[in-house]
C-alpha cells in the first residue's frame, strides 16, 4: 500500500521499459505455470491449489505440517510475497499462502472486495481445508483482512499479526491518509479512470512501489503478470474503493476480544511512529491483548526486506 519517492535516474528508467516489456511478452502465460514454477522453487512438500469458497475462488500455496500458519499479501504483491518465508516457517507449521479475492490465481469477483468479507474468504478456506484455531499473519492489505478476520472469527484464531499494516477508521488513519506518501489511495479509489491510465503500464506503475534494492525485475514481471488482466486489475482497485466499508467496520467493533494482536511495522517504514496510537485505539475497541514488534532495518515490505527476521517473528508468536 505504501508509495515510495525515487530520484530520476536513466538506468532505472531503461530497467522499468524493460520490465514493462517482460510482462507484455510473458502476459500470455497461465497464472498455474507461473504459479507452478515459482512453488516448485520452493522446495518440496509444497503444492498449489485453488478452493470455491464464499462466491469466489481462492487460491493458494501450501506446505509443512504442524499449526497452521495464514499469510495474507499486501499490494501490489500475491502469494509470492511470502516465498523467502515459507520454506523457514515449514519446518514446523503448516503453511498457507493466499491469493486475496481477484488477485494472482484468486478469481475476480464484482463486489465483496472489503475487508470483512474477504475475511469471510479466508475463513470459509480454512473450513474447506480443515485446518482449525489458525495464526494468521497479514501485510499491509492482508493485515486489514487478518485483523477482520479476528473480529468475526475470534474463537478460531490464535492470534494476529499484522506487518506494516495500518487500520482504516482507527487511531491514526487519517493522517495515514494524509501523508503524501500515500497518494496513491486517492487515486485508485477514483472511479473508473485509474484502470483507462494503468491498463498495458500496469510494470511501470507497480516498480513505482516496488524498489530496486528489493526486488528484482523478475519481481516486478511476476506481479505485473499477476495483476496485468482487466479484471484482476479492477479487483486491486476495489480493494481501495472499499476502504470506507473498512473505515465504518472498524469503528463499530466495540467488543472484548483477546485475540493477541501483534503490530509489527518495520523500522524505517513511515508508519512505525504512528503504531503506539494504533496500539492505543485498538486496546480502546476491546482488544485485550496488543503488542508492537517492530522490524529494524526495513521499511514498509518487511517479509521481503527481512525474511529472516519475519520468520523468526512470526515462530516466536505462532508457536504460543
Amino acid at each position: 500500500m505504501l508509495a515510495k519517492n525515487y530520484e530520476p535516474r536513466t538506468w532505472k528508467a531503461w530497467a522499468v521499459i524493460v520490465v514493462a516489456a517482460c510482462a507484455a511478452i510473458h502476459g500470455q502465460s497461465s497464472p498455474r505455470q507461473t504459479a507452478d514454477a515459482a512453488v516448485a522453487a520452493l522446495g518440496s512438500g509444497f503444492v498449489s491449489d485453488t478452493a470455491q469458497v464464499n462466491g469466489t475462488t481462492l487460491h493458494f500455496v501450501r506446505g509443512g505440517a504442524g499449526p497452521v500458519v495464514i499469510l495474507l499479501h499486501g499490494f501490489p504483491e500475491d502469494w509470492y510475497a511470502y516465498h523467502r518465508i515459507m520454506p523457514l516457517l515449514a519446518r514446523q507449521f503448516t503453511v498457507v499462502a493466499v491469493d486475496l479475492r481477484g488477485l494472482g490465481g484468486s478469481m475476480p469477483t464484482e463486489g465483496g472486495y472489503d475487508a470483512a468479507n474477504m475475511a469471510e474468504d479466508v475463513h470459509q478456506l480454512t473450513e474447506h481445508l480443515q485446518l482449525e484455531h489458525v495464526y494468521v499473519v497479514g501485510h499491509d492489505i492482508g493485515g486489514m483482512v487478518a485483523y477482520a478476520f479476528a473480529r468475526r472469527y475470534p474463537e478460531t484464531s490464535r492470534g494476529v499479526m499484522m506487518l506494516d499494516a495500518p487500520l482504516p477508521g482507527l487511531g491514526p488513519w487519517d493522517a495515514v491518509k494524509a501523508n503524501p506518501i500515500t497518494w496513491h489511495i486517492s487515486f485508485q479509489q477514483t472511479p473508473g479512470l485509474p484502470e483507462q491510465l494503468l491498463a498495458g503500464r500496469e510494470a511501470i506503475y507497480l516498480r513505482h512501489f516496488l524498489d530496486f534494492d528489493t526486488f528484482s525485475d523478475a519481481d516486478v514481471a511476476r506481479y505485473a503478470r499477476a495483476y496485468a488482466a482487466p479484471e484482476h486489475l479492477r479487483a486491486a482497485l476495489e480493494i481501495y474503493r472499499a476502504f470506507p466499508a473498512n473505515e465504518k467496520f472498524n469503528a463499530a467493533q466495540q467488543s472484548a476480544i483477546s485475540v493477541p494482536l501483534v503490530l509489527a511495522p518495520g523500522k524505517n517504514s513511515p508508519f512505525e511512529k504512528l503504531m503506539p496510537s494504533f496500539a492505543d485505539a485498538l486496546r480502546a475497541h476491546g482488544c485485550a491483548n496488543v503488542e508492537i514488534e517492530v522490524i529494524e532495518n526495513s521499511a514498509h515490505y518487511v517479509a521481503d526486506e527481512q525474511p529472516d527476521a519475519v520468520a523468526q517473528l512470526i515462530e516466536r508468536y505462532a508457536s504460543l
